[in-house]
């Protein structure tokens, strides 16, 4: 009895008939198959060789680990690992470095106390937070002197801080010294950079907290706030000082100028009156009568026009006056104010 097949027998030896066939085919061109692969791995090799430096990057090129140049930016080529391999270091963008702080977001700051607090001069604890701004300055020394060189900047900060902060008192680094401390931290963590051998350039130093510890902060905030009114007052006392001391020099000096005017005046007049006496004396020895009746003359001439005088005709009132005669509305003018009448007025009958 003969019978057929089921189909997935007859697909399975399809299978099988055709990878028979195509590994006869791989037999007969082995060599071949494999000089062709090998020629693409050796292309694919030796592409990887391919790289490109941006704008403000540099490429560090090392041959079995030994440096043999930079590069700089644009497409270049190097032999392919491992024979030479090219570390590209970003030289132009400024980077940051957190010291007792980390910043996880935008919005969020966290603390880091173990780098924060540390010990002044006179033996208190103070928390500084401090923000370092820096630059690759040699990609060579970046790549080859430190193996981490940014933590190298972390603790080398750090380490300057606490040098720069031990120091100086808890009051000079929380209100007076702040930009002594940034300056001093930075001219030691560039040192240190230097002797190290790092490649990195440090830009700026910024602090950014410098406060007490929270259990006695309030107490300190109080003594800033003292010490602000004080200076307030100081100059305020400096202001007013400032202001009466020059008026009061000019009101000096004012009555200085016054008193030696008075006196050159008083001076002259004196001197104006002693040197006349003398010409009337000199001209009274020469005509004594006639010297004597100018004199009189003059003391008349000063003295009449401020003396009231009324001459009434004795006829005319029966050579009497009358006691409530108003005599100074018949003359029709009145006494000069300045100099007073005189009340035994002189009386002369008409001739």
């Amino acid at each position: 009895m003969s019978y057929n097949k089921p189909p997935y027998n007859r697909d399975v030896e399809q299978f099988n008939e055709y990878m028979n066939n195509l590994l006869k085919w791989l037999s007969s061109r082995r060599q071949g198959t494999y000089i062709v692969i090998l020629l693409l791995l050796i292309l694919i090799w030796l592409g990887t060789g391919v790289y490109a430096v941006q704008p403000g990057e540099e490429g560090v090129v090392q041959t079995f680990g030994r440096f043999v140049g930079i590069t700089t930016a644009g497409l270049h080529y190097h032999l392919p690992r491992p024979i030479q391999q090219v570390t590209i270091v970003d030289v132009e963008s400024i980077r940051r470095a957190e010291i007792g702080f980390r910043t996880d977001s935008p919005d969020l700051k966290r603390e880091v106390l173990s780098e924060a607090l540390m010990l002044t001069e006179d033996e208190n604890i103070v928390k500084v937070e401090l923000l370092v701004q820096y630059r690759v300055g040699s990609s060579r020394n970046f790549v080859f002197n430190v193996q981490d060189p940014e933590q190298v900047l972390r603790t080398s900060t750090e380490v300057a801080l606490r040098s720069t902060v031990g120091q100086m008192t808890i009051d000079a680094v929380i209100t007076e010294e702040r930009v002594r401390v940034q300056n001093q931290t930075q001219v030691f963590l560039t040192r240190l950079m230097k002797d190290y051998k790092t490649g990195i350039s440090v830009t700026e130093v910024r602090l950014q907290v410098a406060d007490p510890p929270e259990e006695v902060r309030d107490a300190f905030q109080e003594v800033v706030r003292a010490r602000a009114d004080k200076e307030r007052l100081i100059n305020e006392a400096q202001a007013y000082q400032n202001d009466i001391v020059p008026r009061a020099r000019g009101e000096k000096q004012r009555q200085i100028e016054e008193a030696l005017a008075f006196k050159e005046q008083q001076v002259l007049r004196a001197q104006g009156d002693a040197q006349r006496f003398s010409s009337v004396l000199e001209a009274y020895r020469q005509a004594p009568e006639v010297t004597r009746e100018r004199m009189h003359i003059e003391a008349l001439e000063n003295i009449l026009p401020h003396v009231g005088l009324i001459l009434l005709d004795q006829e005319t009132v029966g050579g009497q006056v009358l006691p409530f005669l108003p005599l100074d509305d018949l003359r029709g003018t009145e006494e000069p104010s300045s100099v007073p009448s005189d009340t035994n007025s002189t009386q002369e009958g008409g001739e």
